[in-house]
């Protein structure tokens, strides 16, 4: 499952930082180039660099795909699972955006309309939650016991570690809106919410074993 957000330890025993799914002033205005550049080449970046740092000469964590080096690393070392925890939701973050971000399609409609009272009221109810999220973290669009949700995890904590499916995610950390909207968190979330949500990943990976 998310074989597009995950990676597996090469040979050398190194992760690479993935290359933006589009260029980085795609998503201007409501992301500039100048915020995605630093965020991409910069912060995402730093998160592998510490991660190969941590996890070279490690057995237990040799092979493991990234989602799965996150599982393991939560129990048993709080900085690796740190890093790579970062640096697989920041992976998801990238594909979960687009520069036209489409609509759901019918089947992540219908799903809407039953567990979140349809588009319009997932809109708001996504924003506020994002929004309201204390410090950095990120608000997700997950699937739970098959029913769509929204919820929001602090640092590198994601719904992998409760075993909750995610469609989506935004980034909430400051560093992810501040040199382009300063302290209006919630203007940046709504904008990326209506107009740069990938909604084919999303039903991506509804299809690939989310279930709903």
């Amino acid at each position: 499952m998310y074989e597009t957000a995950t990676a597996t330890i090469p040979s050398s025993g190194t992760f690479t930082l993935p290359p933006l799914p589009f260029d980085a002033g795609a998503l201007a205005p409501v992301i500039s180039r100048q915020t995605l550049e630093l965020h991409h080449d910069k912060h995402h970046r730093a998160y592998i660099d510490k991660l190969n740092e941590l996890v070279t000469g490690r057995e237990e964590f040799a092979g493991l795909a990234l989602d799965e080096l996150v599982k393991r690393a939560a129990a048993r070392d709080e900085q690796v699972f740190n890093n790579a925890g970062q640096a697989w939701n920041h992976q998801f973050y990238w594909r979960s955006l687009a520069p036209d971000g489409g609509t759901p399609s019918e089947r992540l409609r219908r799903l809407l309309d039953r567990d979140l009272g349809g588009y319009d009221a997932f809109v708001a109810a996504f924003t506020k939650a994002a929004t309201a999220q204390f410090g950095s973290g990120w608000a997700w669009l997950v699937v739970n016991g098959g029913t769509l949700a929204i919820e929001t995890t602090s640092n590198a904590d994601s719904p992998l570690l409760d075993g909750r499916a995610p469609l989506l995610a935004v980034d909430v950390w400051e560093h992810a809106y501040y040199l382009d909207y300063q302290n209006r968190r919630e203007e940046h979330v709504r904008a990326v919410v209506e107009k740069r949500l990938n909604w084919e990943f999303a039903d991506q990976n509804l299809r690939q074993g989310a279930g709903g």
